[in-house]
C-alpha cells in the first residue's frame, strides 16, 4: 500500500494591501478543501501558525492555499493564492519553508473533474474519420451561483470546432455523444486534438471548465478510452510581484512506498531484540543505540514516535522506554539535568504521552480550558505590560491602579491554578495504566541511579518533567495543538493562558526553579506555587503505586482507543428520514453523536437514554455533500449496508469546514479496516425522482463521483501502522548508513586487536556490538533490494502499458 504524504504548515501573511483585512486561509488539495486557518481580525500581518498533517493517496495532484478576507455580509473576497503541485512539493526533499507570492485568482485556471472519453481513428471509404465519444464528465467546478454548472464540450480540430448539447445544472453530465472529422490528406500530426469542456450562460459569456488535449500521431496507432483529467489554459500563474502580499508556508512531502509485512520483520525483530536481550556490557550497541546515534537532531522526533507505535503494537512499549531511560539515566551524571535535553529517551516518552495519554488530557483540562476562553478576563503581572486601558473590563466606576490590576489579576490566576492542580492531582485513576507503569518504571531506575537524601527529589523530577512540563504545560499553552480548542486564542487570553503554563512549569519542577529567574513579577505566585508542591508529590507516589494486574497490562497489544471508547463526540443536524418534501430548515434535526471504533450512536441529547447505533462495520463510505442537493453548506453523509444488502444513507450537517474534516476524518480512520467500501457515491440527494448530482433517474445507478477514504487528518489518534512506521525507521537508517559502515569497520578493527573501540573491554564483551551493527547493514541491503524489485516490477507494467496507451486515472 502505498505510503501517505504529509504536509506541515506554518503560515504567516505580510503587505496585503491598501486598507485592513479579516484574512484567513484556506487549503485544499485537488479542489477539495481539507483545513481553513482562524480568522485574523483587522490585520495585514497575521500570523497563523497552524500545522496540518494530510494523509492522501499516492495519485494527488496539486496543493493549494486561498487566502480570503472574511465579510460580515455577502461572499468573502479572495485576495490571492499559492498553487503547489506534486512534482514541485517532491523535488524539495527537505521541505520548502519561505515565502511565496500571491497570485490572482483566474477563473480560468480553476478547473477540476475529469471527462470520459473514447477516440480513434477510422478507415471509412478511402477516407480517415476522427471519431470522438464524449460520453460524460465529473467533479466539475461550480460556476452558477446555485453550485452546480450548465456544461457542454467543445471539441476542436485543425480550425473546426463541433460541440455537444448542454446539460444544464450539473457538475456530473452525461453527454454520450459522437463526434466526427474527416481527416485530410496530408494533414499534419502536429495539429493538437482537444477536447474543452464550458458553462453555458445565458447572459454574458461561458466559463471555462478545463481541457484535454491529444496527439493526432498517438490516436492513429491506437484508440484511446477513459477518463482524463481536465487541465487549464496552457500557461503559468501570473504571480503578482509581492503586490497581493505573501504567504509563508512550511510544507514538506513524505511520499514512499510500503512493502509487505514480511520484508519489515526482520528490521522490527531486530528492534524488539535490543529490549528484550538487552547487552550485559555497557559499552556494547544496540540497534537502538545504533539508531539514536546516527539519526539527525532534527528526525529525532519522527523516529520517536514511530518506534513508540511499533512497540506499542507489539505490547511492548514500557520495556522499550524502559531501555532508553536506563540508557538515559546512567549517562546523566548531574540530576538536575536528567532527560532536559532532546534525546531518543526524551522524546520517546513525550510522543508516548502523547500517542497514549491525550483522552486522558483532554479529561483533565478541557472543562478549565474551556472556561478559560469563555471568560476571557483581562489578567497581567508585568508592569511593562499592563494597559491600564483595559481596566474598564474589570471596573466600570473607575480606571484602576496598576496595583489593583496586579491584585485582581493575581485572585484570577490563583483560581485558575487552584481548578488546573485539583483537577491533576485528582486524577490518578484516570490515567491510563500504560502510562502509570512507565511512570513507575522511571521512578524506579531514578531512585536507583541518584541515591541519597540530597537527590530525594530526583525521583520525582523526572516524572513531573515529564508529566507537566512536556505534557500539561504546552497543552495549556497552546490548546489547538492538542485538540482541546478549535482555534487559537485571542491576544488576551494568550497571555492568560502563558501566565498559566509558567506557573504549572514551577509548579512541575517542583519549585526549585522558584526566585531564580529574570521574571520577578512573578513573585506574588510563588507561595501558591510552593504551596502546591506538597501535593504534587503526593500524587505522583499514588500515581506509580500500580497494582500487579494493572502493570501486566502493558504486555498486551495497544491500540488508541478501547473499541467501545468514544474517539469523537458532538452535536450535530441529521437530516430526518422522512422529511423528503419538508422545507429544507425543517428536514434537519439537531442530535448528539458519539463515534467508537464499534458504533455510531446518536442521541437528542448527551443524557438523553433512548439511543441509535449503527455498527461501523456495516459503514461502506463517509463522503461530502454538494451545498445544492439541500441548499445547506458544509455536510457530509454516511452509507450504510443493512443485513439485506441495501445501502441506507444519512445526511448529516456541521457547523463550519473544519468540524466537517474533522468527522470525515475520524469515522474514515474508524472504518479503515471495512472490507466493502464504496469506490463512488453520488454526492447529491435522490429527489424529485432523480439524483441532484448527475440527474440520473435510477435511484440504484452508480455512485457518479469517486469516494475519498484515503483523505485523512494526521493526529494522535491514527490507528498503528506497523509497515509505514517500520519504513520510516529504514529510511532513517539508509540516510546515516555510512555513519553505520564507519561504526562497523570500527568495531571489526576493534574486534581484531580484542579490544571495545575507546575502552579496555576484552573481546568477549564486543560479542553484541559487532552482530548488531552487521546486521543492520544487512537489514538495509535486503530491504534496498526488496524496494528495487519492486520498482523494477513497476517499471515493466508502465513500459507494458506504454504500448496500448491508456489515459490518466
Amino acid at each position: 500500500m502505498p505510503g501517505s504524504p504529509t504536509f506541515r504548515k506554518d503560515e504567516q501573511l505580510k503587505q496585503l494591501r491598501s486598507g485592513t483585512s479579516d484574512p484567513y486561509c484556506i487549503i485544499k488539495v485537488d479542489n477539495e478543501v481539507v483545513a481553513r486557518t482562524a480568522t485574523v481580525w483587522k490585520n495585514l500581518n497575521p500570523f497563523w501558525g497552524e500545522e496540518y498533517t494530510l494523509h492522501l493517496p499516492m495519485g494527488f495532484h496539486n496543493l493549494s492555499f486561498y487566502v480570503l478576507d472574511e465579510d460580515t455580509i455577502g461572499h468573502d473576497d479572495v485576495i490571492g493564492k499559492i498553487s503547489l503541485s506534486k512534482g514541485f512539493i517532491s523535488s524539495h526533499p527537505r521541505g520548502i519553508d519561505s515565502w511565496l507570492n500571491l497570485s490572482r485568482v483566474d477563473p480560468n485556471e480553476e478547473v477540476q473533474g475529469e471527462i470520459s472519453l473514447e477516440l480513434q481513428v477510422l478507415e471509412e471509404a478511402q477516407k480517415q474519420v476522427l471519431c470522438c465519444h464524449v460520453i460524460e464528465a465529473r467533479d466539475l467546478a461550480p460556476r452558477d451561483i446555485s453550485g452546480t454548472s450548465d456544461p457542454f464540450a467543445r471539441v476542436l480540430w485543425n480550425g473546426q470546432v463541433l460541440e455537444t448539447a448542454i446539460i444544464k445544472k450539473t457538475r456530473f453530465p452525461h453527454w454520450d455523444e459522437l463526434l466526427e472529422f474527416v481527416l485530410e490528406e496530408g494533414t499534419a500530426g502536429e495539429t493538437p486534438f482537444v477536447v474543452e469542456v464550458w458553462d453555458w450562460d445565458m447572459v454574458g459569456k461561458n466559463d471555462f471548465l478545463g481541457r484535454v488535449e491529444f496527439s493526432l500521431d498517438v490516436l492513429q496507432k491506437a484508440p484511446l478510452k477513459g477518463w482524463y483529467r481536465l487541465l487549464p489554459f496552457p500557461g503559468a500563474e501570473e504571480d503578482a510581484g509581492g503586490k497581493l502580499g505573501a504567504l509563508r508556508l512550511r510544507v514538506q512531502l513524505a511520499e514512499d512506498r510500503i512493502l509487505p509485512s514480511k520484508y519489515y520483520q526482520p528490521l522490527i525483530d531486530l528492534l524488539v531484540e535490543s529490549v528484550l536481550c538487552p547487552p550485559e556490557g555497557k559499552e556494547e550497541l544496540t540497534a537502538l543505540d545504533l539508531l539514536e546515534e546516527i539519526c539527525s537532531v532534527d528526525s529525532r522526533q519522527d523516529v520517536a514516535t514511530k518506534l513508540v507505535k511499533i512497540f506499542l503494537g507489539q505490547g511492548l512499549v514500557v520495556p522499550l522506554l524502559d531501555y532508553l531511560n536506563a540508557g538515559e539515566a546512567s549517562r546523566t551524571t548531574d540530576p538536575n539535568t536528567l532527560f532536559r535535553s532532546n534525546s531518543l529517551a526524551s522524546k520517546s516518552m513525550e510522543q508516548f504521552m502523547k500517542v497514549v495519554g491525550m483522552p486522558y488530557l483532554h479529561d483533565v483540562l478541557k472543562a478549565i480550558i474551556n472556561r478559560i476562553f469563555e471568560e476571557k478576563k483581562y489578567v497581567e503581572l508585568d508592569p511593562c505590560k499592563i494597559e491600564l486601558s483595559r481596566t474598564r473590563r474589570i471596573s466600570f466606576k473607575s480606571s484602576l491602579s496598576e496595583a489593583r490590576i496586579q491584585e485582581s489579576s493575581l485572585e484570577v490566576l490563583k483560581g485558575y491554578l487552584r481548578d488546573i492542580v485539583e483537577a491533576i492531582v485528582g486524577s490518578v485513576e484516570r490515567c491510563p495504566p500504560t502510562m502509570r507503569v512507565s511512570f513507575k518504571h522511571l521512578h524506579k531506575q531514578v531512585e536507583k541511579c541518584f541515591p541519597g537524601m540530597e537527590n530525594q527529589d530526583a525521583k520525582y523530577v523526572a516524572i513531573s518533567g515529564f508529566l507537566f512540563l512536556r505534557f500539561f504545560a504546552p497543552a495549556i499553552l497552546t490548546p489547538k495543538l492538542f485538540s482541546l480548542r478549535e482555534q487559537h486564542a485571542d491576544t488576551q487570553t494568550s497571555r492568560t493562558l502563558l501566565l498559566l503554563a509558567k506557573a504549572v512549569q514551577s509548579i512541575g519542577n517542583l519549585g526549585l526553579q522558584v526566585g531564580r529567574g529574570k521574571e520577578q513579577w512573578m513573585e506574588p505566585l510563588h507561595p501558591f506555587i510552593l504551596a502546591s508542591v506538597g501535593q504534587v508529590k503526593d500524587f505522583l507516589d499514588r500515581l506509580v503505586d500500580v497494582e500487579a494486574e494493572n502493570e501486566g497490562r502493558e504486555k498486551e497489544p495497544w491500540a488508541p482507543f478501547h473499541p467501545s471508547a468514544t474517539i469523537k463526540e458532538g452535536y450535530l443536524n441529521k437530516r430526518r428520514a422522512d422529511g423528503l418534501h419538508l422545507v429544507s430548515r425543517f428536514t434537519f434535526k439537531k442530535r448528539y453523536f458519539w463515534l467508537s471504533n464499534e458504533t455510531l450512536t446518536y442521541a437528542k441529547s448527551p443524557e438523553w437514554q433512548v439511543r441509535t447505533s449503527i455498527p461501523v462495520q456495516r459503514i461502506c463510505a463517509v463522503e461530502r455533500v454538494d451545498e445544492n442537493a439541500f441548499q445547506q453548506p458544509h455536510m457530509m453523509q454516511i452509507t450504510t449496508r443493512d443485513n439485506g444488502g441495501q445501502l441506507l444513507t444519512m445526511y448529516i450537517q456541521c457547523k463550519n469546514v473544519n468540524e466537517l474534516n474533522q468527522w470525515l476524518s475520524a469515522v474514515r480512520k474508524a472504518t479503515i479496516s471495512n472490507e466493502w467500501m464504496l469506490p463512488f457515491c453520488h454526492p447529491g440527494t435522490f429527489r424529485g425522482n432523480r439524483w441532484t448530482c448527475c440527474l440520473q433517474t435510477d435511484r440504484a445507478v452508480r455512485g457518479c463521483s469517486r469516494t475519498h477514504s484515503a483523505v485523512t487528518l494526521g493526529d494522535w489518534s491514527d490507528p498503528l501502522d506497523p509497515d509505514t512506521e517500520a519504513q520510516v525507521i529504514y529510511r532513517q537508517l539508509l540516510l546515516g548508513r555510512d555513519k553505520l559502515r564507519e561504526k562497523c569497520v570500527e568495531l571489526s578493527r576493534a574486534a581484531a586487536t580484542g579490544m571495545e573501540p575507546g575502552h579496555g573491554a576484552p573481546q568477549d564483551t564486543r560479542a553484541r556490538s559487532r552482530p548488531a551493527a552487521a546486521r543492520l547493514l544487512e537489514v538495509l541491503q535486503d530491504l534496498e533490494c526488496a524496494h528495487r524489485a519492486f520498482e523494477d516490477q513497476e517499471q515493466e507494467e508502465e513500459e507494458a502499458a506504454a504500448a496500448q496507451p491508456v489515459p490518466c486515472p
